[in-house]
């Protein structure tokens, strides 16, 4: 017991020695070493991509490959023959040739020369005739003409200089008993003309662009009656910012008609056409007036258009309201009607518009497009039969106001090169103020035109037009109208080796002998057909 208080003291003792705070330091050790915990580290190994078995779905914005023309339909001369025309500047030459069953002898010839960028020159030439089943029933047509192009640093330079003869017959007496000199039935056309053109291929740096052009036409029916047309128009156009641009054009056409034994004519006039141009990637408007002066006599005439689309630009629409005069000399009337007796005397016509349509395109080849319009047209040229010497001439009668509801529509597809089928009409309800009737102009128009490749090398080609018969005056001034009309065409093309085809074309398939002219029948069925052969191909 003893020896154990005496251990605790000692102890307690030992203690309270190694509590002293005289400065003494006291070293203390232990096993325990701190570490820190190891980081976790980045995985750089990449993991494979997740296959995709699905098919992408890829969408291609494809522009309408149809190019939409504004339906102007050509007067059918007595042989409705549908011809080919070289294109320009495909540094080809061609000779076509071939003859049909109404003593038709048919001769194309297309020479070129020259690149497509620098410089080129082509000739076109053409000659075909008839001979048909009613006596006087004969028809000529020769055509030249000589085309130029030259580019000199930013300027595009053309040049066209062309002749064109026609000869036909008056041949649309009535009773056919009847009997004239033969020199007074020749009806002889001729047409000298020459154009000349140039253009700033890219906008200047103040960013104008213009493209003057001046052309020259010297007219004549190689009796005493002649008219020479100077049209001049010098088109500018000056961009402000990317959405807006200013517009302005000078033209001027002077005319002079010369009469047989009586004086010259002179019909003249002259435009200046300032407008505003807003264009954004769905709207186009072009607003301005046309002030103009006919022979001196000033009209003010609207000039404003606009267009709004889709952003998939596969609808628009468009409406107007423009004005503008147009030479309706002896030249113009001869080239609708060339059985005319000369006009005493020549007008200009003053033409206004308002219209308003859709066009657009339903999937990758369907087209469409339709107008409603309605016209005013001061000094319209119009034709009536001359009953005082068979019938056989058309006197022209100026209409000072005529009034036309025009309904227009095309139809199209189009599959590449391989198929193409086109469809256009145009109705016109014409409301004259001074005549009875619009003699001589047609109020519903139809063509239908079909291109088909059938093999590599084969093309078959058709066209089908119909027509409502104009309005003409029969002797003691009873009107009558002419009724209507189909004239079916089909035609074809056939490679035999790479530079030679044959050829074949068919006219008025149905043989309706029907009139465009009163008194005038055209062709029945008739046909012809040869080769084509091609040299000097651009490889």
């Amino acid at each position: 017991m003893k020896f154990s208080i005496l251990t605790g003291l000692l102890l307690i003792g030992a203690v309270v020695y190694a509590q002293d705070t005289t400065g003494k330091k006291v070293k203390i050790t232990s096993s325990f070493k701190p570490v820190l915990k190891e980081a976790a580290k980045i995985n750089f190994n990449a993991s494979p991509a997740i296959t995709d078995t699905t098919r992408p779905r890829l969408q291609y914005n494809i522009p309408n490959q149809n190019l939409a023309f504004g339906f102007q339909p050509g007067t059918l001369r007595p042989l409705a023959l549908s011809v080919d025309t070289g294109g320009n500047w495909t540094n080809e030459s061609y000779v076509k040739a071939g003859f049909g069953n109404l003593s038709t002898p048919f001769v194309q010839l297309g020479l070129s020369v020259g690149d497509k960028k620098a410089a080129g020159i082509n000739f076109y030439g053409k000659h075909v005739s008839s001979k048909g089943k009613i006596k006087y029933q004969d028809y000529s047509n020769t055509n030249a003409e000589l085309n130029a192009f030259f580019k000199a640093g930013n300027i595009e330079w053309n040049a066209r200089l062309g002749g064109l003869q026609e000869k036909y017959n008056k041949y649309g007496f009535q009773p056919r008993t009847l009997t004239f000199p033969e020199d007074s039935l020749d009806v002889k056309l001729q047409t000298w003309r020459g154009r000349i053109a140039f253009r700033n291929v890219n906008r200047t740096a103040l960013g104008i662009s213009y493209a003057p052009e001046f052309k020259v036409d010297a007219f004549n029916d190689q009796l005493s009656n002649s008219e020479s047309n100077t049209y001049i128009n010098v088109p500018l156009q000056k961009s402000v910012t990317k959405e807006f641009a200013v517009d302005l054009a000078f033209t001027a056409n002077l005319s002079q008609y010369k009469p047989q034994n009586k004086t010259k004519v002179k019909n003249n006039f002259l435009s200046i056409s300032p407008s505003l141009l807003y264009k954004t990637a769905n709207i186009s408007i072009q607003a301005g007036l046309r002030p103009s002066w006919d022979n001196s006599e000033f009209k003010l005439f609207p000039n404003v258009m606009a267009d709004v689309s889709s952003s998939d630009k596969k609808f628009s629409f468009q409406a107007g309201w423009v004005g503008y005069l147009r030479n309706s000399g002896f030249q113009y009337q001869a080239r609708i009607n060339p059985w005319i007796w000369a006009p005493l005397t020549v007008f200009n016509s003053r033409v206004e518009e308002r219209y308003a349509g859709i066009k657009g395109s339903a999937g990758e080849h369907f087209s469409y497009s339709a107008k409603l319009a309605f016209n005013t047209i001061n000094n319209q040229p119009l034709f009536t039969n001359d009953t005082t010497a068979g019938g056989k001439s058309f006197r022209v009668i100026n209409e000072p106001s005529l009034k036309v509801v025009n309904i227009g529509g095309e139809l199209g597809y189009t599959i590449g090169e391989t198929f193409s089928l086109i469809s256009n009409l145009q109705i016109n309800q014409y409301n004259p103020k001074v005549a009875d009737k619009a003699w001589g102009l047609l109020p519903l128009e139809s063509k239908t035109t079909l291109r088909l490749q059938v093999l590599k090398d084969l093309y078959v080609n058709s066209e089908f037009y119909a027509f409502r018969g104009p309005w003409y005056q029969q002797k003691g001034g009873k009107s009558n109208n002419l009724g209507g009309a189909v004239d079916l065409s089909a035609g074809l093309e056939f490679k035999i080796v790479d530079n030679i085809k044959l050829w074949a074309q068919f006219n008025n398939i149905l043989s309706n002998e029907y009139q465009r002219w009163n008194q005038y029948p055209v062709y029945g069925f008739n046909f012809l057909g040869g080769v084509v052969f091609s040299f000097a191909q651009n490889k």
